[in-house]
């Protein structure tokens, strides 16, 4: 029994492992291309805009288009142009599909950052990735302290604290764009239910016009058969003539 319940335990806690070891896969290759970015290639770039789980990470605009968030809001165009230059179809002929999915993160990604309104917004994803990660520390050092531990946590050094926050990030953009695709569904089935609801009731202006009409062109008709019925009972009521009434005759006689 205890056998299978450590089993379960270790069922159980393998997808988050995977998820972590994942993460910190792709934002070692994300650090590692960043540090390599003045000699930046297209094969690099397509690489990382489409390896396994990019979908997910590509939800953050700023890791797509590798923008620090503190940059000016100017400087968001003069990057799109080098990465889209660089994951151009016409420029990889010899990886025209992957190209494409490239191209269509970039573009997507400034779309989401061309206007002040959208940036502002991620910023702000950004900030309550860092609020969280703070949070997060807050409590791990507290739950130290009190088990009398030294109150040291991984997150202090810089890079696993930026690392946390990467993580944060990408799980927080998740959330806004599962809730996008919900609300997505959610209109859907509404426009598709008033559309039913719409030719049922246009079906049944369509039936009571109808019968409008037909009542409408058979009512002489019926008025006529009326008419005709009421004067075949006057006859039939002049015509009748109930039998004479014959007196009794009784046996005997007087």
């Amino acid at each position: 029994m205890a056998a299978s319940e450590e089993s379960a335990t270790s069922e159980s806690s393998k997808p988050e492992t995977d998820t972590n070891e994942t993460f910190n896969e792709f934002y070692s290759e994300v650090k590692e291309i960043e540090k390599r970015d003045s000699v930046l290639t297209s094969s690099q770039q397509i690489n990382r805009l489409t390896r396994p789980g990019a979908t997910y990470f590509n939800l953050n605009p700023f890791d797509v288009l590798q923008l620090d968030p503190e940059l000016p809001f100017a400087d968001i165009k003069k990057r799109y142009r080098q990465m889209s230059i660089l994951v151009h179809p016409d420029k990889n002929p010899d990886d025209l599909e992957r190209a494409q999915k490239s191209f269509e993160a970039v573009n997507k990604a400034y779309k989401t950052l061309e206007n002040e309104e959208g940036y502002r917004r991620c910023k702000e994803i950004i900030e309550e990735a860092k609020s969280r990660t703070d949070e997060m520390m807050k409590q791990k050092k507290k739950q130290l302290k009190k088990e009398g531990k030294p109150v040291d946590v991984p997150e202090d050094l810089l890079e696993k604290y930026q690392h946390a926050v990467y993580v944060q990030t990408c799980k927080l953009f998740a959330d806004l764009e599962r809730m996008r695709q919900e609300r997505e569904t959610k209109e859907m089935h509404e426009r598709k239910r008033k559309a039913e609801e719409e030719i049922v009731e246009e079906e049944g202006k369509k039936l009571n016009a109808e019968w409008k009409k037909n009542y409408e062109e058979s009512r002489a008709g019926r008025v006529d058969s009326w008419r005709s019925w009421k004067s075949a009972g006057k006859k039939s009521k002049k015509s009748f003539k109930p039998p004479k009434h014959k007196a009794e005759s009784r046996l005997g006689g007087e």
